[in-house]
């Protein structure tokens, strides 16, 4: 996946030119590159307000958010770029906008504004259509970034930190699961968790990328129904921290949001040790992800001294039970956690 290599280049002589891009009535300017995947790029950009005099306070973006809390102080924000080949590329964009904007809590990345427009394909590049995305920006990167210095630094998290992390990420989920219909968010894991370091105070935790995000409860009545799970969550789930459920589907099924009860779970084992409980896996002769998941096999690694308490494990194995009938709901969760940072929390 990519685009072509000159292709590429025009983008990146855009970036390093400080190219600007309007998306709807407003004008940002590229300050620099922050990542890239497939066809996505994501840009740090600051908005560019043409009339700074106190007449104009009250133009620009600010003008256009209705929660203010969203507007940024020194203009900066995150663009995530699309480039998109297919309309079923397009479609799944569409889809990702949609849902997003379904969404207000403070623990979910807010969609602030959006943009799509038709392009025309040249020798050089093979896209159609572009879409912009524009969301707050939050620069301390995600928990995977933070697990990868952490661990070359072999520092962990307090256990308050843990929870305090997990109860943020249990709040966000707890705004989809409760919609009226329920979403899953279907790709819960430290890389769709942005940090932002507070002092004196416990990090903030933000739940994003919704592109994965469906209504939860879905009725599977075939073989084909159950294979055509499978594949769509082969493509959507992040293997390390997908449910037993959306590997090997049973023909007669009630699938619900305790799919992502699952990847919390992996999630919060994630938070205290870096890795998902299954990735061990992946290290072993012969291993399976697959396996390792379906049978609910967690390996406890050293983590810090004092160890963690015994009460956090036990809470990552009650939500991660393969039969899904049985792994509790995110309100459990939510009364558990409370009392795990009652106990635990200075």
């Amino acid at each position: 996946m990519g685009c072509s290599f000159s292709g590429l280049n025009a983008l990146y002589d855009a970036v390093n030119g400080g190219g600007d891009v309007w998306i709807n009535e407003n004008r940002f300017r590229i300050v620099r590159q922050l990542g890239e995947g497939g066809f996505a790029f994501v840009y740090l950009v600051k908005e560019v307000v043409a009339d700074s005099s106190p007449a104009s306070a009250g133009n620009g973006l600010s003008k256009k958010l209705k929660d203010s809390s969203h507007v940024s102080e020194d203009g900066t924000y995150a663009m995530k770029k699309i480039l998109i080949q297919t309309s079923e590329q397009l479609e799944l964009v569409r889809e990702e906008i949609r849902v997003s904007s379904l969404f207000s809590h403070r623990n979910l990345l807010p969609l602030l504004d959006h943009a799509i427009i038709s392009v025309k394909p040249t020798q050089e590049t093979s896209w159609n259509h572009e879409a912009y995305l524009l969301f707050p920006v939050h620069l301390d990167g995600t928990l995977l970034d933070n697990a990868k210095t952490m661990n070359a630094k072999k520092e962990f998290y307090s256990t308050s930190d843990v929870l305090q992390i997990f109860r943020q990420l249990c709040a966000g989920l707890e705004h989809m699961h409760n919609l009226d219909p329920p979403y899953a968010h279907n790709d819960v894991k430290p890389g769709n968790v942005l940090i932002t370091h507070r002092k004196g105070q416990s990090p903030l935790a933000i739940l994003m990328d919704f592109g994965s995000a469906r209504p939860a409860k879905r009725q599977i009545r075939s073989r084909q129904e159950a294979l055509q799970l499978q594949e769509w969550a082969a493509e959507h789930c992040s293997a390390p921290f997908r449910a037993p459920e959306l590997w090997d589907c049973p023909s007669q099924a009630d699938i619900d949001e305790r799919t992502d009860i699952w990847s919390l779970g992996c999630t919060l084992y994630a938070i205290m040790y870096g890795v998902s409980p299954f990735e061990y896996a992946l290290g072993e002769s012969g291993g399976s992800l697959q396996l390792a998941a379906v049978n609910a096999q967690v390996k406890w690694p050293a983590g810090p001294k004092p160890p963690y308490p015994e009460a956090l494990h036990q809470f990552v194995t009650w939500m991660l039970q393969p039969q899904a009938a049985v792994r509790p709901r995110i309100n459990d969760i939510i009364i558990h956690v409370d009392k795990l940072m009652a106990k635990f929390s200075p």
